[in-house]
């Protein structure tokens, strides 16, 4: 999923403010056809799919097995926790490489707080992005075989924030099928 250079980035668009609905609202989201194929290619007049990727939320993708948790510092200060289909879950454990297309992977962040009950932990706050990566050989071969959706409030943020995340993957992470992420022991 996205690194720290490459969430950095997105956020510092100014259209693309963080708000605290954005996995509620996602999850609550009308859901056309693309939801249950996350690689539709709709227009990006339709703001429930990324531009460049035509990637949407995955229809239930709440339900999907956890891969493993993230803590990102200052600037992002957030918890992240990735989930990943049954494809994903199948080839991580494996430490299968590369990913199988049909392969799909979620992040969702909130921003950190101390929390009232136990002074040490810090617990989510504020939801910030649901983050999509899909993997389709064919379809995204310009990009590594990999799809990307980048959501706030349920909602696609725009193309320059899209245009960033091969680049980081692909700087940060190629050796490794482009993805962050591992399995949390």
């Amino acid at each position: 999923m996205l690194s720290l250079a490459c969430a950095t980035a997105a956020l510092a668009a100014p259209d693309a403010p963080a708000t605290s609905a954005n996995i509620a609202s996602a999850k609550s989201a009308k859901v056309t056809k693309a939801a249950a194929n996350p690689t539709n290619s709709a227009s990006s007049a339709n703001s429930d799919t990324s531009p460049i990727y035509g990637v949407t939320i995955p229809d239930g993708y709440r339900k999907w097995q956890f891969i493993a948790p993230a803590h990102e510092t200052a600037p992002l200060d957030e918890l992240r926790v990735v989930l990943g289909n049954p494809k994903a879950i199948a080839a991580i454990e494996k430490n299968q490489l590369p990913f199988p297309d049909g392969t799909v992977l979620v992040k969702l962040a909130w921003k950190h707080v101390q929390s009232a009950e136990f002074a040490p932990a810090y617990v989510p706050g504020k939801a910030t992005t649901v983050q999509v990566m899909v993997k389709d050989s064919k379809k995204y071969a310009a990009t590594g075989g990999w799809g990307f959706g980048r959501f706030i409030d349920g909602k696609a943020v725009d193309a320059a924030q899209h245009q960033t995340c091969f680049a980081c993957h692909q700087a940060l992470v190629k050796n490794h099928d482009y993805v962050f992420t591992r399995l949390a022991p």
